[in-house]
């Protein structure tokens, strides 16, 4: 379904979360009781109770941080400063505080934990920016990337992300005040699009994280053999073979690596991988997970800039020799098997 216009999602669909919000929470008590009375007759522990909480949770969530990126707004002059660099900032502080108030009850709510193993960007390459790849599975884990960006590693995000997160409002809002690309998936204007990363990626500063998702979408079985096909149909036949070797992620896309490090020859890359996820795929996974009483780990690999190929071929070689061993790691660590 393509995305209303802009000023329809500011005028009705932000406006609609905040009264929906104010209409769940007054009315709680009584949905309260029809999640108690039904959570004896499906399995787990008080899983339409834990359900319903996180989708208050998230409802109220979003409807506040409406409410707080409109006092921004006014506060910025009724969007006349809101680009500057002080009310960037602010920005970037809102975008903790909610995802720290997030993770919190997603902890209390789900039992959901988080490990972070290996160099952390922080550590690696201290006072430079950094190019950060991330293998994408499962529900929530950009919001779980950029929360340790922001939250554990005080950096600053630009994120290029599918257009369709938009449909969320506080999303919307926040991410289209920062620097940030929300691209359409398909095959039309490739080239603008590989365009556009350049260009957000460009004057990333020493405390800047530019995060792309080289997959270009949630790792599902059918998404993965569509991809090889798509690699075949290409004529890249040994790139095919070598994403039909990785049975745990998507043959990754370079041409959003590529036009970053051109634009960002100084940065350092930081690849990403993590377990926990990878067996909820579909909502109806998600709620036969439910209540997760889950371990999220997420795994840090530092390349300094030095160590970057400088040939196309060989930066999409090397892009492919890492994929392989993410896959690698989360095939030996997928549900605490190592």
């Amino acid at each position: 379904m393509p995305l209303p216009p802009q000023w329809v999602r500011r005028l009705l669909l932000a406006p609609g979360v905040v009264l929906l919000a104010f209409l769940v929470v007054t009315t709680l008590p009584v949905w309260a009781l029809l999640a108690a009375a039904a959570s004896p007759l499906v399995p787990g522990r008080l899983r339409p109770l834990r359900l319903l909480w996180l989708g208050c949770v998230y409802l109220v969530w979003d409807a506040t941080a409406l409410l707080a990126l409109f006092l921004l707004w006014v506060a910025s002059g009724f969007g006349w400063r809101v680009r500057s660099p002080a009310f960037q900032r602010a920005h970037y502080v809102l975008a903790g505080w909610f995802l720290r108030a997030l993770f919190w009850h997603a902890r209390w709510a789900l039992h959901l934990s988080i490990d972070v193993v290996g160099t952390d960007p922080d550590t690696a390459l201290p006072g430079r920016p950094e190019l950060v790849l991330c293998r994408h599975a499962g529900p929530g884990d950009s919001f779980i990337l950029i929360h340790a960006l922001v939250n554990w590693f005080n950096r600053e995000p630009r994120i290029v992300l599918k257009d369709s997160l938009q449909w969320d409002p506080a999303v919307d809002v926040l991410l289209n005040r920062l620097p940030n690309r929300f691209l359409a998936p398909g095959p039309e204007g490739r080239g603008s699009l590989t365009e556009q990363i350049g260009h957000l990626a460009h004057g990333l500063d020493d405390d800047d994280a530019f995060v792309i998702f080289p997959e270009g979408g949630n790792f599902t079985p059918g998404r993965r053999l569509r991809a090889i096909e798509k690699l075949r149909g290409l004529g890249l036949e040994r790139m095919a073979r070598r994403a039909e070797r990785m049975r745990h992620v998507l043959a990754p896309q370079p041409g959003g690596l590529l036009a970053a490090l051109e634009a960002a020859p100084d940065a350092g890359v930081i690849f990403v991988a993590h377990t926990g996820l990878d067996r909820m795929l579909t909502v109806g996974d998600v709620w036969r997970e439910l209540p997760m009483d889950k371990r999220i780990t997420m795994r840090f690999w530092s390349v300094p800039p030095e160590e970057v190929p400088a040939g196309r071929q060989e930066r999409i070689d090397w892009l492919f020799d890492w994929w392989a061993r993410i896959d690698e790691w989360i095939a030996a660590n997928r549900d605490g098997a190592a």
